[in-house]
């Protein structure tokens, strides 16, 4: 297996990882795939364009050699002739090219989907080194399967042709007593034996090659222990500060916390331990709702605010348990304690009238 700085790549590839390969432009390509398309559709193409062909090529012969008699060797004739071949040539092999071009593309697009990757494109300062090109090109492991690959197709499609080429051989002796259509008949009927043979061996060495490439880009992939864990740090964020931003969060929660307790109406408390502020508006709410809770040091910050400000404090060991840990911050208070909240802050809102009514006479 594969090792990185003495580390196992053991991890498999993550998608930001696949992402990132795919951005520079290093992905699963088989170029035999490509060379595979390239062969049919050729043979395709100049298959279905053959009466096509045929017709251009007949009209620049017929041209050829019905001046013949007439034609004189100058400039002006020779440029003449340059032009005729240059546009047969030109209308005849467009169309083959353009299409071979396409079912090329095509062949790509169908490998690794259609994206434009541009990092696969900026000038690096390696790839001006000769040394290092020379050495990949000739040194490195790729390159040797690439041109054992080569050899390898190179001597099926050399045995191929040869016992398809030697059978032809023994069969072109009795050629002399056939006419000239069934000579043609015979020729194309064993081009295409050959050109078939020839491309059931490309389409296997596609399969097996892209197969192949397939796996050893996903070997490429595969991740150490430790990339793992720097690239979720990358995506995640550096856990020491995730962990400083909810700090700092929890915080900041709490100094607003405090600042409620300013406005609640009752504090109901746990002599030493507990410690929960509620607040209930008659227009708006339609249950008491709490506005800071706490624990030991913060339950008694909350009682010290509190006194502070006039804020009533009830105590009642059991309730403020029970509001403590069935309300979240912001919560209504549950149906099953309204009876008992209702009659504490009946009894305090009360005892604020009559303070009031005092003051006032």
């Amino acid at each position: 297996m594969a090792e990185v700085d003495g580390q196992e790549k053991t991890e498999q590839p993550t998608n930001k990882k696949s992402e990132d390969s795919r951005e520079k432009g290093e992905v699963a390509k088989s170029v035999e795939i490509n060379s595979f398309v390239v062969f049919t559709a050729g043979l395709i193409i100049l298959f279905l364009s053959q009466n096509f062909l045929g017709k251009n090529f007949y009209k620049l012969s017929y041209g050829i050699f019905n001046s013949l008699d007439s034609l004189s060797i100058n400039k002006d004739n020779i440029q003449l002739y340059f032009i005729k071949w240059t546009i047969f040539i030109f209308e005849s092999l467009a169309p083959v090219l353009l299409g071979i071009c396409i079912f090329s593309v095509a062949a790509s697009v169908s490998q690794v989907g259609f994206k434009f990757a541009w990092k696969a494109i900026t000038p690096k300062a390696l790839r001006f080194n000769a040394f290092a090109n020379l050495k990949n090109l000739f040194f490195s492991s790729r390159s040797a399967i690439e041109i054992l690959k080569a050899m390898i197709k190179l001597a099926i499609v050399v045995i191929l042709s040869y016992s398809v080429i030697a059978k032809l051989i023994e069969q072109s002796m009795n050629l002399a007593e056939l006419s000239v259509e069934e000579i043609t008949e015979f020729m194309i009927k064993s081009s295409y034996t050959l050109v078939w043979r020839i491309g059931l061996v490309y389409a296997l060495f596609a399969v097996v090659d892209f197969l192949y490439q397939k796996y050893k880009h996903h070997q490429n992939l595969m991740m150490t222990k430790q990339e793992l864990k720097d690239e979720l740090k990358q995506s995640e964020g550096d856990p020491l500060v995730k962990s400083r931003i909810r700090r700092l969060q929890m915080q900041s929660s709490k100094r607003r916390m405090l600042q409620d307790v300013s406005k609640a109406n009752v504090v109901i408390t746990n002599p030493t331990h507990f410690a929960v502020a509620l607040k209930y508006d008659m227009k708006n709410d339609t249950a008491p709702r709490v506005v800071a809770k706490g624990v030991d040091a913060v339950a008694q910050r909350i009682k010290a605010i509190a006194v502070e400000h006039d804020v009533p404090l009830h105590e009642d060991r059991e309730l403020a348990r029970a509001l403590f840990k069935s309300c979240k911050i912001g919560d209504e208070i549950p149906a099953q304690l309204f009876k008992a909240v209702a009659q504490i802050l009946a009894y305090f809102f009360n005892l604020k009238k009559k303070k009031k009514k005092k003051s006032i006479v």
